[in-house]
């Protein structure tokens, strides 16, 4: 199968990542079923799809006069059937449960047609073993969107021990037709890579503040007005290629012994969690998050992810058009096919 070959994808999930995969999906062109498990799910799901178009549209990313159109490309289903019937490209984004999935994919194997790609957002589960119960293990991929999917470009895409070259190079060209920055990861190790370098920050950063060494709020501050504006434009690798790996070398024998080796999950995540303060779940965490708090925060992600958007596709703002026209432009000069 090629790319020009895939007419249906269908999306299971109306959550956080589901509807934000169909919207890209929908605003691609193609022809997309968004599996429920109920009417209200799909109630919720079209809502949030409805506003991400919305405020795609707010910012000059899609005409207005496209959002009907969109909308009208996503029917929404609440059985696996109706969900697998015909479908080219299936992209799972349920509960993070590697039972349920491996249910769930093993259901899809029997439903949809023997061509189509079967394919799993997790953030770090193997796909070796998301495709343990199907008869097609070199279909079986994993493409890891990134929250929110709509807003960020990183996809990873993840083979399993079976996956088929085609899979991945079929699976990697759909992403660049939705307008994603895809990755390979050539290993399915857990986390990949992504939640790999996060969750290696995270454990640092929680461990300054468990010592005492400094407040929650500097840590953050010295991410967001430090080497993470740094980390947008030049990644770890890259930045120290410029500040020269001797230096990078000399800071490593130093440091490297002094840094957080806890093989664990952090005492004081722990007592947090233990105490219900779980982050905006419950209004506190590291910080008291009261509704005017949540949405300002949010706003403000919000906001600079559509500059970067903006910045990728490079935007320009009388004529919204040509943003599209540049990925398009770009997509050919690396040799890809970006579809119809």
């Amino acid at each position: 199968m090629q790319l020009e070959d895939i007419k249906g994808i269908t999306v299971l999930g109306t959550g956080t990542m589901g509807h934000g995969i169909a919207l890209l999906c929908a605003l691609a062109g193609y022809q997309v079923r968004l599996f429920g498990r109920s009417d209200a799910s799909l109630e919720r799901g079209f809502s949030q799809i409805r506003s991400g178009l919305e405020l795609l549209a707010r910012n000059g990313l899609v005409d207005d006069f496209r959002i009907e159109g969109v909308m009208e490309n996503i029917k929404g289903v609440t059985t696996l059937a109706e969900a697998a019937a015909g479908a080219d490209f299936v992209i799972e984004a349920v509960v993070e449960n590697l039972a349920v999935k491996q249910g769930l994919f093993q259901e899809l194997d029997a439903l949809a047609p023997p061509h189509a790609i079967l394919a799993s957002t997790t953030s770090g589960l193997d796909p070796t073993e998301l495709a343990a119960l199907t008869r097609r293990p070199e279909r079986v991929i994993v493409t890891h969107f990134w929250n929110p999917p709509h807003l960020l470009p990183l996809v990873e895409i993840v083979r399993g021990e079976k996956t088929s070259d085609a899979t991945v190079e079929l699976a990697r060209a759909l992403v660049i037709r939705l307008g994603r920055k895809p990755i390979k990861v050539k290993k399915a190790v857990p986390g990949f890579v992504g939640n790999r370098l996060q969750l290696a920050l995270l454990r640092e950063a929680l461990y300054i503040v468990e010592q005492g060494w400094a407040t929650p709020e500097d840590v953050d501050a010295a991410v967001k007005y430090g080497f993470g504006r740094r980390l947008a434009v030049t990644g770890p690798l890259e930045s120290a290629d410029l500040g020269g790996l001797d230096v990078f070398y000399s800071i490593q024998s130093y440091l490297n012994q002094d840094l957080c080796h806890e093989r664990g999950p952090s005492q004081l995540l722990k007592e947090k969690v233990e105490r219900g303060e779980l982050g905006i779940k419950t209004g506190r965490g590291f910080y008291d998050w009261q509704d005017e708090r949540v949405a300002a925060v949010k706003k403000a992600r919000e906001e600079d992810l559509i500059k970067r958007m903006k910045e990728d596709l490079g935007f320009i703002p009388a004529f919204p058009a040509k943003a599209a026209a540049a990925y398009m432009a770009e997509a050919a000069r690396a040799g890809e096919r970006p579809g119809r």
